[in-house]
């Protein structure tokens, strides 16, 4: 008796998660992307050297990036030769940006051909994920660094004024800053 007990409850286990789920795994639908780890609003964040959430750490500590300030020049009170500066330190961000941004696709796409094809053993597959993660480890360092750029060129007032334009310091949910994904802000800041 007990070893049906014990068996029973065995196989209500993975019923109970998928339950859990309504039937259907958190991951359904996603097995029609071309590269199943990017959705296509990450691969067009990648293509046009956008921040794809990699600068966080910088922009979140009070360390401003070219592309926001750039944004609230005016409300910031940037002079001519600060927005010189800072779009010279934004286009150079943007061109390595796309570039490794079309490296991790590439990067991504091998380890999806890999497993499509059936052609994989656990050396290949270290090399192919190594390969992804210097990449993307590049990448956010193009977006980082940038962030170190910006503040030698900006009063501290202007810090000041750029991180409460951006709703930081106060609370992340009650507001999201004008220019951002309103669904992605949420889940960044855990506002869900």
């Amino acid at each position: 008796m007990l070893r049906v007990a014990i068996l029973l409850g065995a196989l209500a286990i993975p019923f109970a998660a998928s339950a859990q789920h309504g039937g259907h795994s958190p991951y359904a639908g996603m097995e029609t992307r071309e590269i199943k780890s990017l959705s296509e609003t990450d691969i067009e964040e990648l293509r046009r050297g956008g921040g794809w959430g990699l600068a966080l750490s910088a922009e979140l500590n009070g360390v401003p990036g070219p592309a926001h300030l750039l944004e609230l020049r005016d409300e910031i009170g940037l002079s001519g030769e600060q927005v010189t500066a800072i779009e010279a330190i934004f286009e150079a961000m943007q061109a390595e940006a796309r570039l490794l941004g079309e490296q991790l696709i590439d990067a991504e796409m091998a380890i999806e051909d890999a497993f499509r094809n059936d052609d994989l053993d656990e050396d290949t597959l270290r090399e192919l994920i190594e390969n992804a993660e210097t990449v993307r480890a590049e990448l956010r360092f193009v977006h980082l660094s940038r962030h170190l750029s910006t503040p030698p060129l900006l009063t501290e007032e202007q810090i000041a004024t750029y991180n409460r334009l951006r709703g930081y310091g106060s609370d992340p949910c009650a507001q999201v800053p004008e220019g951002h994904d309103p669904q992605m802000w949420r889940r960044h800041n855990n506002c869900d």
